[in-house]
């Protein structure tokens, strides 16, 4: 079985492209810099509850498209 992290980066990564941003972008709005950012998209570090919350908010998505739950 694939990593999550990796699961959820990609589907994080292919979201944030659909509305059209940058990672520095979403980076901001989360208040880390795009480097840090980026970790979540290749899946080498992990988001806590606050972060999940936040970047669905902001690219209009749910905690199970990002975890590819069904």
């Amino acid at each position: 079985m694939e990593n999550i992290s990796k699961i959820v980066g990609e589907n994080i990564k292919i979201a944030r492209k659909a509305k059209g941003l940058t990672q520095s972008q979403v980076a901001q709005t989360l208040y880390m810099t795009q480097q840090q950012y980026s970790r979540f998209e290749n899946g080498i570090y992990e988001l806590n509850y606050s972060q999940i919350i936040a970047i669905c908010k902001l690219l209009d998505t749910t905690p199970n498209e990002l975890f590819d739950y069904e």
